[in-house]
């Protein structure tokens, strides 16, 4: 197993489905299914993405997430995972995602 030198547990997953999230009170959220891969399984995610991304152009995509910092509910939806991004110049966040297919599951380091 590689370890990490930090303590966030940061693996590549896949979108299976995204949703405009109508009810949150922030602006332009998105809720995301993702795989994590069969080690790790499936995870939700609620992240503002809607300002850069459509969900349907996000269904397919490799993210990666932080999967181990605890749960919360955003308007009744459980977010288990952080989809990791960085902010643009306005603050938006724009997604880290691997720049070529990688396994489902593998762990930042």
């Amino acid at each position: 197993m590689v370890e990490t030198p930090f303590d966030a547990d940061i693996r590549v997953g896949e979108v299976l489905e995204a949703q405009r999230f109508e009810e949150a009170n922030k602006p332009k959220m998105t809720k995301l299914w993702i795989d994590l891969g069969e080690e790790h399984g499936e995870v939700q995610s609620a992240a503002q993405l809607d300002h850069h991304y459509d969900p349907a152009e996000l269904e397919g995509r490799q993210v990666l997430c932080a999967t181990n910092l605890g749960s919360v509910r955003i308007a009744g939806f459980k977010s288990e995972a952080l989809t990791v991004g960085v902010p643009d110049e306005e603050g938006y966040p724009v997604l880290v995602e691997p720049d070529e297919d990688v396994p489902l599951g593998g762990l930042l380091f």
